[in-house]
């Protein structure tokens, strides 16, 4: 074994990557149609940091936000590098309903009816989501799909059970 490595990093070279038992890769993907796009950059971190607090996580760096104004792209867009990975969003207000799209990537475990129920300050008419477990190998769930009209507290109880 060279000096600076360990039982880990030796198994990894001969026989493949290990990982510890704890860590997990979880990789949330959303698209949304929200009726209240946020479009200050102000209200972004804002958004994104309460986001970072709600999955009991811990910024590293940022949030960095950017309004852009390339047409067919146009809106804002943002990221927020977290202690185990990067949350990152950009919402096109070009169009009615606004469109979102957001990754949420972490090696901790988080609670994806926490994320969606955030996204419910920007008042959406459909979710959709999915769910890739990075961990081995890469695997997806089904993915979620759900219309709003005036309230999604149906979504809560859905993502409870």
């Amino acid at each position: 074994m060279k000096k600076g490595e360990n039982n880990q990093t030796q198994a990894g070279k001969n026989r493949g990557i290990v990982m510890p038992d704890n860590v997990v890769h979880e990789h949330m993907i959303i698209r949304a149609e929200v009726n209240e796009p946020i479009t200050s950059e102000q209200e972004l971190k804002d958004w994104l940091n309460d986001l970072v607090k709600i999955i009991k996580m811990k910024i590293i760096k940022g949030p960095y936000v950017s309004y852009v104004t390339k047409e067919g792209n146009r809106g804002i867009t943002g990221v927020v590098m977290i202690e185990t990975s990067h949350i990152s969003i950009h919402i096109w207000d070009e169009t009615s309903p606004a469109l979102v799209q957001c990754d949420v990537y972490s090696c901790a475990d988080f609670h994806r009816g926490e994320v969606i129920m955030h996204l419910g300050m920007m008042k959406p008419e459909k979710i959709e989501y999915m769910m890739i477990d990075r961990t081995k190998k890469i695997s997806c769930e089904t993915p979620h799909h759900h219309r709003h009209k005036t309230s999604y507290m149906h979504i809560r109880r859905a993502l409870e059970t």
